[in-house]
């Protein structure tokens, strides 16, 4: 029976009541009061996760920059020193590896990647060095998460800097939609880090929330939405690859974005009462790969493949919902947007 790892913050979601699940070899926290009330709360206020389950790659000298432009879908002269970017690592047949946020300081990177594919990553980027250990990672996310904190921060750029008396790595990054940041620290500090951070108001969230806020969003989730069967022009991923440069599997992309895929990914809102769950069948082809309650639309989301002829906002789909079909309607991304953006 396999150990689960715990999280520096393990004593804290206990003491809170947390329900905690096995996740990708960790016990963590999927709820403390409920998934509704906790993705209600970081959209329309602040709300606290605990990813410190997240892996770290960390490499630095001066082929640092040439061999990871060489490794990773998108363009790392794109970004400077103090910025972030959305990128993905490929496989020979274009699959996607993983994807991942890559910081960028002069010649020196930090790769945050899924939990599940951290030493998949090391392996494969085996000039990295896996620092996972050395961080602890929480997310504070909602419109009034940055100025809980007191900070000021631009999406997609960092700076290490003190916050609430820890020092942190501040990077505004994140899988809400909303604005926020995340805050990697050396584990010791993270349970002050915490509690200093819940003293503000700010609402503990789990796992629960963090996947229907995502989903409602559209970002994919690697396991279910992406694959390294799926490559990222299915996937909807093609603006994260440059195509113009070198790295592995860009001959298969090129060929496809030219020809076009078979199938694409695509998401839909339930014209009924049904919910969707993974693995349901779509019956003009294809399979729901995420689906949920959303809290905010009150009605069942997804997105899923289906045929390339298929894949058209606005056209109606079906999906088999425990044996009887449910109409849906495919919608354009993202699912949900704030009424005042």
């Amino acid at each position: 029976m396999q150990t689960l790892r715990r999280t520096p913050l393990y004593e804290r979601h206990a003491a809170l009541g947390a329900r905690l699940v096995p996740f990708a070899g960790w016990e963590m926290p999927v709820q403390y009061t409920s998934i509704s009330e906790e993705h209600r709360a970081v959209r329309t206020t602040a709300g606290v996760f605990d990813v410190s389950h997240m892996g770290q790659l960390k490499l630095e000298g001066d082929g640092a920059h040439e061999y990871l432009q060489g490794r990773l879908s998108n363009d790392l002269d794109r970004i400077g020193p103090g910025e972030a970017q959305y990128t993905l690592l490929t496989n020979e047949d274009g699959g996607i590896t993983d994807d991942l946020i890559v910081y960028r300081r002069e010649d020196r990177y930090l790769l945050v990647v899924n939990a599940s594919n951290t030493e998949v990553d090391h392996r494969v980027l085996s000039e990295t060095s896996d620092v996972s250990g050395e961080w602890a990672l929480l997310a504070v996310q909602g419109p009034e998460a940055l100025e809980r904190l007191g900070i000021e921060l631009a999406p997609f750029t960092w700076r290490d800097e003190e916050v609430l008396g820890v020092r942190c790595l501040v990077a505004g990054t994140g899988y809400t939609g909303e604005r926020g940041c995340e805050l990697g620290c050396d584990p010791s500090q993270a349970p002050a880090l915490w509690d200093a951070i819940v003293e503000r108001g700010v609402v503990p969230c789990g796992l629960g929330a963090r996947d229907t806020l995502r989903l409602e969003m559209c970002y994919p989730l690697h396991g279910n939405d992406i694959t390294p069967e799926r490559t990222p022009i299915e996937a909807g991923l093609g603006w994260a690859c440059a195509l113009d440069k070198e790295f592995t599997g860009v001959d298969v992309l090129r060929r496809q974005k030219e020809d076009g895929p078979a199938e694409r990914l695509v998401a839909f809102v339930m014209e009924g009462k049904g919910i969707p769950r993974q693995g349901m069948a779509i019956a003009e082809g294809g399979s729901v790969t995420s689906g949920t309650f959303s809290p905010m639309l009150q009605r069942g989301i997804g997105m899923g493949y289906v045929p390339a002829d298929v894949a058209e906002v606005g056209q109606e789909i079906t999906i088999d919902v425990r044996g009887r079909p449910q109409p849906a309607r495919q919608v354009k991304k993202p699912i949900y947007e704030r009424k005042d953006a």
